[in-house]
């Protein structure tokens, strides 16, 4: 089967793509301190990239071989971060900057289950509603949407929070207790 120069490339191609997928989420996992899954990620993925490195250094006479093997770690990326995406660990915290005082927008958003600490704002125009709201990641897109429906003119600002620790919401989430 080896013999078949293009099964040769199939094969490198996928490999590399299994490869740089399970590098990528091994990164990930790595950076959210999920040392023992990533650990053992990390032992198959070193297996695959031996074969298909292998495979490559045993036929460097092929150009077609060393292509695909460079196509397949390009394509292995974006796999990797779509599988992440999917995946979405972790929360995020998303500050909302709000000139809708009238509304009650903690409240609303409240009724569907995130954590929200509010608190008013001086802006350059007045008085504004600020709020930090902590998600899990999955429930990213859905928060996006609500606030712009809420708000279409909300300024948003979204970063990773690197360590949680304490509130009564947290243990809610992780009992998997939001409302959406």
């Amino acid at each position: 089967m080896l013999e078949n120069s293009f099964m040769m490339v199939l094969i490198i191609l996928i490999i590399n793509i299994v490869y740089v997928s399970f590098f990528t989420i091994r990164m990930i996992l790595t950076l959210k301190g999920q040392r023992y899954l990533a650990a053992f990620l990390s032992t198959i993925e070193v297996v695959i990239y031996v074969i298909g490195l292998g495979l490559v250094l045993d036929n460097l006479n092929q150009i077609q071989n060393l292509i695909a093997y460079a196509v397949g770690y390009g394509i292995g990326v974006i796999v990797g971060m779509k599988i992440e995406e999917k995946l979405a660990l972790g929360y995020i915290t998303v500050n909302v900057i709000s000139d809708q005082m009238d509304k009650n927008l903690p409240k609303l958003l409240r009724d569907k289950g995130y954590g929200v600490t509010n608190w008013i704002a001086q802006g350059l125009e007045g008085d504004r509603q600020s709020m930090q709201i902590l998600t899990p990641r999955k429930y990213e897109l859905k928060l996006y949407k609500i606030i712009k429906e809420l708000d279409p003119k909300a300024f948003i600002i979204v970063y990773e929070p690197k360590t949680i620790h304490g509130g009564f919401w947290v243990k809610a989430v992780r009992k998997g207790k939001l409302n959406q």
